[in-house]
């Protein structure tokens, strides 16, 4: 392990400490089987408090890297980081964008999700999409935040698969980028037309969904994730194109 520098920026201070134990043991500095540094050399060697340093043991320990022993301390589990998933700050690779990896990664289940719900939804699954999107057309009319809404219609429509994995992914989804809707249903959202934009490319989906038709639904999804991402800032261009063929 190289000598550690003093960290800054208390707030993120936790996550800091884990994201550098992770590398250690990414790169094979800590192997499998290995005893992590007790809570007392940790902190020493990061310049933080030992609360800072069992926070970010208990985020590893989430994530799978390593597990704990009553009164014996924190290993590098077998198969590290194998067993959970989330989204990292930064996409490996300098040059990649992390959110752009994440909107693809969101069109590649995203659109296949609206398809598989054309052809499975049920009355129940129906009632759930028309009540979110009638919680959205409220929002719209008063200008309100309708972000939560919009989390539980696309939650909805992957509910609509059947497949309870794909639900699941997709409440994981939401709640990875529940922020990423924010602008689109906040002041100036509104001002700008960027809810009733979403809006009506949620209806869109509906329709499709409603209709059985796979087809018209994966189109209505892949054109909503486009121009979320194009909300956002983000070019879409090369992927899209690479996935389409």
């Amino acid at each position: 392990m190289t000598e550690i520098a003093p960290l800054s920026r208390p707030s993120q201070l936790s996550e800091s400490v884990s994201n550098a134990i992770e590398a250690w043991i990414r790169d094979g500095s800590m192997a499998p089987g290995v005893k992590l540094p007790t809570e007392k050399t940790l902190s020493a060697e990061f310049g933080v408090s030992r609360a800072v340093v069992r926070e970010a043991i208990s985020r590893l320990k989430a994530e799978g890297y390593v597990h704990t022993r009553q009164g014996a301390g924190a290993f590098v589990r077998a198969r590290p980081g194998l067993e959970s998933f989330r989204l990292a700050e930064r996409s490996e690779g300098a040059s990649r964008d992390v959110t752009a990896d994440t909107f693809e990664l969101r069109y590649i289940v995203e659109t296949a999700a609206a398809a598989l719900a054309a052809q499975r939804r049920t009355g129940a699954d129906l009632a759930a999409m028309r009540a979110a999107l009638a919680t959205m057309a409220e929002r719209l009319q008063c200008g309100g935040d309708g972000t939560q809404a919009d989390d539980d219609f696309h939650i909805a429509i992957a509910a609509a698969t059947g497949n309870p994995m794909i639900q699941r992914f997709a409440r994981f989804m939401g709640n990875q980028f529940y922020d990423s809707r924010v602008p689109t249903w906040n002041e100036e959202g509104h001002a700008q037309g960027r809810a009733r934009d979403a809006q009506d490319e949620h209806q869109r989906i509906f329709d499709a969904i409603a209709a059985g038709d796979p087809v018209a639904a994966h189109e209505a999804a892949r054109n909503h994730l486009l121009q979320a991402a194009l909300r956002l800032g983000l070019k879409t261009d090369h992927w899209d194109k690479e996935i389409r063929g």
